[in-house]
């Protein structure tokens, strides 16, 4: 039987003039957001020639580098005449997404076009990914447009908790950079531990960092392992990790937590703390009694000395406080907290600390930082340990400046935030917290979370920031038990971040997963 012609021009028609859409052929990890294929196909040879810009020579070779990691080897090259890969800047590529790019590939060679050298970056990654689908270095001819849903992807990583050093963290950015993750949050302070060599006061790391025995096996177990736990970074050491995260387009956003979770500052100063007596850096995990003594200047000016050189140090344009699980008993049993409560007619304890936040926050804001804290820096009751009338807040709000990292409490708080005005980024622990085992929070489960409420209009959406997944470290003492839990969910979560919605699938995702070694459990 002969086949009518018209279908045979229709057939070539399809293949060769007119581009497919490739969502089910092609498979990312995050999804671009849009990807067309055209027919034919591009050998990427064993020796590849790249042309660069001056302004992307961190972005050219870190390609270098990951080229020689697929077993290709390349040469650099100003002239972009003749390159098998071309990195091109222009702003004229996707102005309204600073973090996007065009990664094209067509019958003589490899472009990728951004309007900054992040997205530059980026488009790198997507390459690495394409080119470990196709070991015979054959790729397919195609344009792939893309940028991010949301310009705060982030993990936190918990060191107060076990300090795991300066390698892992290393690793940990650069499987950020491999997912397009952009902030890296890094909580180095808490009641177990002090993980910041601050200069002015050398007991915070001598005594801070350093405990007795750690609890095992849950929260209020009460078993202690009786192994001594320490470790900290020096300065020199966190500038040569912001150094490295700043070539990955990262962001370090340091976390120092304060008024609470301050133990271990405490067990190195007693008169930072507002019962001034001495304790010892507490191997017991879940949430202490020990707060600063806000009402004390000095205190509060040795809090601000210790933010100096933590901001001497972080480039970042936001500093994190915590601000989290403040048990309120001390505060009330103090007579200089309740004079100075009384002072400032501050109502409840709740009040006092939004009081002492916005204190911060606008110092903070005359040093060219914004201020960030978990979402009980609204005043907010979030936990069974409050009572209303000690979270009753009437005559000072949070400031308006600050970034609220929305966790806990009842959902509809976050709607309520971001309907007041405040920028928050979502991190709600029942989807986002990696310490969860997989049977709490599964891979699925991890994937379908969204950062954006429901019922908001397009002007509210825009307060939210993004996503932050938490990886705290009570009951991960290795980097193996970390591991466990870290992977595969944080791609879950990276991709959330960057993929726009329309093009989220879960069982594509999985499958995409289950090829992508980078990303299994290590």
């Amino acid at each position: 039987m002969r086949i009518p012609y018209i279908f045979i021009f229709l057939l070539i028609a399809n293949v060769f003039l007119f581009p497919i859409k490739a969502a089910d052929n092609i498979r990312f990890i995050p999804q671009p957001a849009e990807i067309l294929m055209q027919s034919g196909t591009f050998r990427l040879d064993g020796s590849a020639t790249i042309s660069f810009s001056k302004e992307l020579n961190k972005e050219v070779s870190l390609l270098k580098n990951y080229l020689h990691e697929l077993g290709l080897t390349a040469a650099l090259s100003m002239d972009k005449s003749d390159a098998m890969i071309q990195l091109q800047l222009s702003e004229t590529i996707l102005p309204a997404h600073k973090e996007g790019y065009i990664l094209q590939i067509s019958n003589r060679n490899i472009q990728i076009k951004s309007s900054s050298a992040t997205g530059i970056f980026y488009g790198i990654q997507t390459l690495r990914q394409l080119v470990e689908k196709y070991p015979n270095r054959i790729l397919p001819q195609l344009t792939i447009t893309d940028y991010p849903a949301f310009s705060w992807r982030a993990l936190m990583l918990d060191e107060a908790r076990y300090f795991k050093g300066k390698e892992v963290v290393c690793r940990l950015l650069d499987q950020m950079a491999y997912l397009k993750m952009n902030t890296f949050h890094w909580h180095l302070t808490d009641d177990q531990g002090w993980r910041i060599e601050i200069k002015k006061f050398p007991k915070l790391t001598e005594i801070g960092s350093h405990r007795a025995s750690s609890e095992i096996n849950h929260f209020g177990s009460d078993v202690f392992d009786s192994k001594p736990h320490s470790g900290y970074y020096t300065q020199k050491e966190i500038k040569e990790i912001i150094e490295y995260a700043y070539e990955r387009h990262i962001n370090i956003i340091p976390e120092i937590e304060m008024p609470g979770h301050a133990s271990a500052a405490i067990a190195s100063y007693p008169w930072l703390g507002t019962k001034n007596t001495p304790i010892s850096v507490p191997g017991k995990f879940g949430v202490h009694y020990n707060v600063y003594n806000i009402a004390d200047p000095k205190v509060v000016n040795a809090l601000k000395d210790i933010l100096s050189e933590v901001i001497e140090l972080f480039p970042s344009p936001v500093i994190h406080i915590g601000g989290d699980e403040v048990k309120y008993n001390h505060w009330k049993e103090s007579s200089v907290i309740q004079a100075y409560m009384q002072k400032y007619a501050l109502q409840t304890p709740a009040e006092l600390q939004v009081h002492f936040t916005n204190g911060i926050s606008n110092w903070l804001s005359s040093k060219g930082k914004r201020m960030m804290g978990w979402n009980e820096i609204t005043g907010n009751k979030l936990h069974e340990y409050q009572s209303s009338t000690d979270t009753a807040v009437q005559n000072e709000k949070l400031a308006k400046n600050a970034i609220v990292h929305c966790w806990k409490g009842d959902y509809s708080l976050i709607k309520e935030t971001i309907e007041k005005g405040y920028d928050i980024v979502n991190a709600y622990h029942e989807y986002t917290y990696l310490d969860y085992s997989y049977e709490k929070i599964p891979l699925k489960k991890a994937y379908q979370f969204n950062p954006i409420p429901e019922g908001l209009t397009s002007e509210q959406r825009n307060h939210v920031l993004g996503i932050s997944c938490q990886m705290w470290g009570e009951f991960t003492p290795t980097v193996e038990s970390m591991n466990r839990l870290l992977f595969p969910r944080i791609a879950a979560y990276a991709e959330t971040g960057w993929c726009q919605e329309k093009n989220k699938n879960y069982q594509m995702f999985s499958k995409a997963l289950e090829n992508d070694k980078k990303l299994q459990i290590k």
